[in-house]
């Protein structure tokens, strides 16, 4: 199968397929289309409530079923309905990875569909622009944003290391310090700055999943 559905959270997560992997895994024969989930009736983006979120991922399966459907969700802020968030063997304590891996083992067995493949962000996609915290200086006139950034980093040990409390969260510590920083403009040029494969390099989690992709029949 050469077409991969991704379902993203919004329209950064969308920018970033779009004008990241797709011209990337085009060269290599296969097919990438971001598709935003709807929240209701005329509105898109955030998986508020994975009820609303399951519908949409299962009739992707259904509708072509010579091609894979994966995900690109944060895992920070996820829905109390995700499959296993609630669930008491949840390892609430463990790191952002293992805590991503056990979310997907139920996110693949709830959704039931052979050609689902499930991803979680850790912990979210700001993450990944952390990876080169001196491609943010174009983009503010406060000197301290990329040294304050490269310390959280420093501190935690890697981007997807970052943790996920509502105040500390890497897109909560970019605003911190860059308060002009706008999710959707900024988000994609970022990364597009940064380059898929130090991303690659710098987060594991992530790298796994394309990994995953690349290794799809």
């Amino acid at each position: 199968m050469s077409r991969l559905y991704v379902v993203v959270e919004g329209q950064t997560e969308e920018a970033f397929v779009r004008e990241l992997l797709v011209p990337h895994y085009a060269r290599l024969g296969r097919y990438l289309t971001p598709i935003i989930v709807s929240t209701s009736p005329g509105y898109k983006g955030g998986v508020v409530s994975y009820a609303k979120v399951k519908p949409q991922i299962v009739r992707l399966c259904r509708q072509d079923a010579e091609a894979w459907v994966t995900t690109l969700f944060d895992l920070y802020a996820l829905p109390t309905d995700f499959p296993g968030k609630a669930a008491p063997a949840y390892p609430a304590q463990a790191s952002g990875s293992t805590k991503a891996q056990y979310l997907e083992a139920q996110l693949l067995q709830d959704i039931a569909e052979p050609n689902f493949l499930p991803n979680l962000l850790v912990h979210e996609y700001e993450a990944l622009l952390l990876t080169q915290p001196a491609q943010f200086e174009q983009w503010t006139s406060n000197a301290k944003v990329p040294a304050t950034l490269a310390q959280a980093v420093a501190q935690a040990g890697s981007p997807e290391d970052v943790n996920d409390s509502p105040h500390t969260a890497p897109s909560k510590r970019i605003l911190a310090v860059m308060p002009e920083y706008q999710k959707t403009f900024h988000g994609p040029l970022i990364a597009c700055d940064i380059g898929l494969d130090a991303l690659r390099q710098a987060c594991p989690h992530f790298h796994a999943w394309l990994l995953a992709v690349e290794a799809l029949p």
